[in-house]
């Protein structure tokens, strides 16, 4: 790739979180049974006519708003032509010459530099159906079949198109991270990528000159790290092509992850070749002042000033604001542990700590743990004021995880409250140096990891019970060591 320079656009399909679809009354619950989502609006069928959402609109013009757009006060849909079996219509309502909103960015950080990305495009349009092909390997006679679903027909879709400007498939990543947060801010929707509810196409071009070379269109890619390795893998073939003399072809490729290598699919189309036409059945939208006003006004707490608030007044490192403000939902859960014990860097661990371990072992979502934020600050007060060791608070917050129990009434139930009186420790310290002489001799010959064996032994014979620190105090007090 030395000598030539990288220029990626992404188009990134976002479905909206709609309880209907663009056109119509019918439902967006994924995973229902095929074709039972559907109505003569959404099939196309003769006579029928199209009513906007508003709150697909609405949806829309927040995530312009917080991406710095210009909203346009007067835009149109119009009807993209192209047969495709998924398609019903042989046409999909969207927008051209007149979208919704234009001229945005998007603010990356890529190592220790930071830098915009600009966004041409924001527009509303309806999704496709989708094809469900037969098992190839299967001895069966559906094998040669292809089916179509039409219930995600109709589902409204918003699309963001950046210009092409991104330079390398590590910034094309870190764009991807930074846009999906702000939407899942929004609550405009999932962007759930093994459902579908987020996808991405990207064009790509190399040049070693200052003219824009011919660029391909690559599909197919199911996460952001598959469109990083995609990407990556069609910069090179483009470079290999073009050093072996040969010419880019402007087309359409998939990513094929297990080859790790991307495949010609068809031709890439020009937008004449979809013979755009404006769309007879729908009238012009018209966003006053009023309804834009509104819409701004009710605006969430963004990821970048969230992530500037957890630095700048709660003095937490970059990394730790980075982890807690990756979601709505997680920097919820920490500012709310705050309320009750406000002491961010000690939360701050324990979220991303216990609570994100937790999270991940048991495969969960954090709307859906039985632990509340409240009840975490009542076990980190319970450590501090030494009832628990931090070990016994760890096996102690894991059932909290599990049962949705209080702190004090595991304690409780279990006896696990820390042992610190001094004359029950005494008794238990000298059985241990009784049972351990080699122990005690290294370490009064100098050697402190001994120390360590004996402490390890006090708590294992309490159960994990004993205050550590005062285990510590009285071992040296025992040895000779004040």
């Amino acid at each position: 790739m030395k000598g030539y320079r990288v220029n990626i656009g992404l188009e990134v399909h976002v479905e909206l979180q709609t309880e209907s679809k663009l056109f119509c009354n019918c439902a967006t619950c994924f995973g229902a049974p095929p074709n039972t989502q559907v109505c003569p609006v959404c099939l196309g069928l003769p006579g029928v006519l199209p009513v906007i959402n508003a709150k697909a609109v609405e949806f829309t013009i927040s995530t312009a708003l917080a991406l710095g757009c210009q909203i346009n006060s007067f835009c149109r849909f119009a009807r993209k032509n192209y047969y495709y079996p998924d398609l019903p219509k042989n046409y999909q309502i969207s927008q051209y010459d007149k979208p919704l909103a234009e001229n945005g960015w998007v603010e990356i950080k890529v190592k220790e530099s930071v830098r915009r990305i600009a966004i041409q495009r924001i527009h509303l349009e309806e999704d496709a159906g989708k094809l469900i092909h037969g098992d190839a390997s299967e001895n069966t006679q559906e094998r040669n079949l292809s089916l179509v679903d039409y219930n995600r027909t109709g589902i409204p879709l918003m699309e963001i198109v950046s210009h092409p400007r991104i330079t390398s498939p590590e910034e094309a990543y870190q764009y991807l991270i930074t846009l999906k947060r702000i939407l899942q801010y929004l609550k405009v929707s999932d962007c759930n990528m093994e459902e579908g509810s987020l996808r991405c196409d990207a064009n790509i071009s190399i040049r070693a000159g200052t003219e824009m070379g011919t660029k391909t269109e690559l599909k197919n890619m199911n996460s952001f790290k598959e469109i990083r390795d995609g990407l990556t893998a069609e910069i090179k073939r483009q470079s290999y092509v073009l050093n072996e003399g040969g010419e880019i072809i402007q087309e359409t490729r998939l990513w094929d992850s297990k080859r790790k290598a991307t495949f010609s699919m068809r031709g890439k189309e020009e937008a004449h070749d979809y013979r755009y036409l404006p769309e007879p059945d729908l009238l012009p939208l018209k966003i006053s002042r009023e309804w834009l006003e509104k819409l701004r006004s009710q605006l969430p707490e963004l990821p970048s000033s969230r992530h500037q608030k957890f630095v700048e007044e709660y003095g937490l490192p970059e990394y730790d604001a980075d982890v807690l403000t990756d979601s709505p939902e997680l920097a919820d859960f920490f500012e709310k542990c705050l309320k009750y014990y406000p002491y961010p860097k000690i939360v701050s661990n324990w979220v991303m700590g216990e609570f994100l371990r937790l999270l991940k072992k048991e495969a969960t979502f954090i709307n859906q743990v039985k632990v509340t934020p409240a009840a975490l600050a009542a076990l980190l007060k319970e450590l501090k004021k030494g009832t628990v060791s931090i070990g016994l608070a760890k096996e102690i917050f894991e059932e909290m995880f599990l049962s949705g129990k209080q702190a004090q009434e595991i304690i409780e139930q279990k006896g696990l409250k820390q042992i610190s009186d001094q004359d029950s420790l005494r008794d238990i310290i000298d059985q241990v140096i009784k049972k351990n002489p080699r122990a005690v001799n290294d370490f009064l010959a100098g050697k402190q990891r001994a120390l360590g064996a004996l402490i390890g032994q006090t708590m294992a014979m309490t159960q994990g019970r004993a205050n550590p620190q005062l285990v510590n105090q009285l071992l040296r007090e025992k040895l000779g060591f004040k």
